[in-house]
């Protein structure tokens, strides 16, 4: 399935994903990079970026040093991810073999990181994303930035395309993106998703956990806003962390405030840079009614839509060769920037 016009590039006539019989299940699909991908080695380098309110995040970068008018891939991940996620390291490293600069954009508190202020990042969160952009165009003012934005981060960056988004950029992607917030937190209290919901949960709590300690030594006053939250033991579905943490941190009444102001789907109509949104219709994160239709979007949206690949999945070729779709689709689509 697909939407565009004749002025929205297509990365040429690229084949639809289609996953080995045996690699057709959702969840593993979704499972299969996060626990069994090996990656080859990948020279990375790590750099501390001052924001515009006191805190700072980490960029990770790869490929040569960008020169000048050089493109720049610029990597969103996920919901507890960072540069280390499967999906972000493959695709740098597929960047660095054709001779592509990328960065990953770990967010406040990810890359195994602290940050120093309370607030951590959301769906809607945009105001880093600005900062980074324009860090990378002051360095390298005559190049483009190449978004690409992974789960969470793809509804960061279409938030950000439906609102102001930098001349810099001409094009950007999005993968498997929570469209409509509260659909996707119910679906993530429902059967075997909720194995998902759990670890993800956990993980978010223990970093939460663990920054407060970090605060109280740095900024005992930041501390004391994580701890004017209460006990967090009873935080038990996305929606719990949304209504007792996101929002406080963040200035939203709640949950549903939240979700209505956030949610990418409504947005999608707004956006005039040429978007790549590639989902999945067995996506366990998400719901059929999340897949937006073609009527639904902008004509500089264009809808990759299979029927198979999970959440952020798209495995194909063979169990013992297994090829990642994203890593060839992604690159063909910014190929008219690349060179």
């Amino acid at each position: 399935m697909s939407n565009s016009n004749a002025d929205t590039p297509t990365g040429g006539d690229f084949a639809p994903f289609s996953p080995h019989p045996l690699l057709r299940s959702r969840h593993l699909q979704t499972v299969w990079g996060p626990l069994w991908r090996e990656h080859p080695p990948l020279q990375r380098r790590q750099e501390k970026l001052p924001l515009r309110d006191g805190d700072h995040l980490w960029l990770t970068w790869a490929g040569p040093t960008p020169g000048t008018a050089a493109p720049i891939v610029l990597i969103l991940h996920g919901l507890s991810g960072c540069y280390d996620s499967h999906y972000a390291r493959g695709l740098q490293a597929q960047l660095a073999a054709q001779s592509v600069t990328s960065v990953v954009m770990n967010a406040r508190g990810t890359a195994h990181r602290h940050n120093d202020r309370a607030c951590i990042y959301h769906a809607g969160e945009t105001n880093d994303l600005h900062d980074v952009i324009r860090a990378l165009r002051e360095r390298n003012p005559g190049g483009v930035i190449l978004p690409v934005g992974y789960s969470l981060g793809g509804s960061r960056l279409l938030n950000y395309l439906a609102d102001t988004p930098a001349r810099c950029i001409p094009a950007a992607v999005a993968v498997s993106v929570p469209l409509q917030l509260a659909l996707c937190s119910t679906q993530l209290d429902r059967g075997f998703a909720r194995v998902y919901r759990n670890r993800l949960l956990r993980e978010l709590l223990l970093q939460l956990d663990a920054k407060k300690i970090y605060l109280r030594k740095i900024a005992p006053g930041q501390a004391r806003r994580i701890e004017a939250l209460g006990p967090l033991d009873g935080v038990r579905t996305f929606r719990d962390f949304d209504e007792h943490i996101v929002s406080p941190l963040h200035g939203f009444a709640g949950a549903d405030d939240y979700y209505q102001q956030c949610s990418a789907g409504p947005k999608l109509s707004r956006i005039s840079t040429p978007t790549l949104l590639i989902h999945a219709q067995d996506d366990p994160f998400m719901t059929p009614e999340v897949v937006p239709a073609p009527d639904t979007v902008s004509d500089a949206v264009q809808l990759d839509i299979s029927p198979h690949g999970g959440h952020v999945g798209f495995v194909t070729g063979s169990l013992r060769a297994p090829v990642y779709w994203l890593e060839q689709r992604i690159p063909a689509f910014l190929a008219p920037w690349l060179s």
